[in-house]
């Protein structure tokens, strides 16, 4: 499998020495000073209500911005079925982002037609893979906006 998917046309095989529940707790441990640049591009830390525990489920994802709003991809790599992080935040839209070392309650919902094309285009110039991970599955790809709650700024140099 790895052979194939570096020899697709248009994919970059990304350094994962980095990856899981070490990423997020470099992440959190040093505020993103570790982790933030991933293979060059950003990621936040997204806390999530799991959707069968209740419990916190913390994700290091890559993100990319429309104006105040985050966006994610729940790609998954091009995966059959959904990251969990997409089902928890399907059954709780509530989360919590890290972005270095500042945090932001927010909503998350799913992009439907015509943002949705629109954001995966954005997503898809900082991190190309996207447009490959699109051909490896048979589900639609959910992109997420991620707003934050009213009352707190976002723009803070994140």
């Amino acid at each position: 499998m790895t052979e194939r998917r570096a020899s697709e046309p248009g994919y970059k095989a990304p350094d994962i020495s980095l990856i899981g529940k070490e990423h997020v707790r470099k992440y959190l441990e040093t505020n993103g000073e570790i982790g933030y640049i991933w293979n060059g591009v950003p990621i936040l830390v997204m806390t999530t209500i799991g959707h069968k525990s209740g419990s916190p489920r913390q994700h290091a994802i890559i993100f990319s911005r429309d104006g105040d709003n985050y966006v994610v991809i729940a790609s998954r790599g091009g995966a059959p079925e959904h990251p969990k992080w997409y089902l928890n935040l399907s059954a709780h839209p509530r989360v919590q982002l890290q972005i270095k070392d500042k945090k932001i309650d927010a909503i998350a919902r799913t992009a439907e037609s015509p943002e949705r094309e629109r954001l995966w285009a954005n997503a898809a110039k900082e991190w190309p893979n996207y447009d490959v991970y699109v051909t490896r599955t048979a589900r639609r790809i959910p992109v997420v906006v991620v707003e934050p709650v009213r009352g707190q700024s976002s723009r803070d140099g994140v």
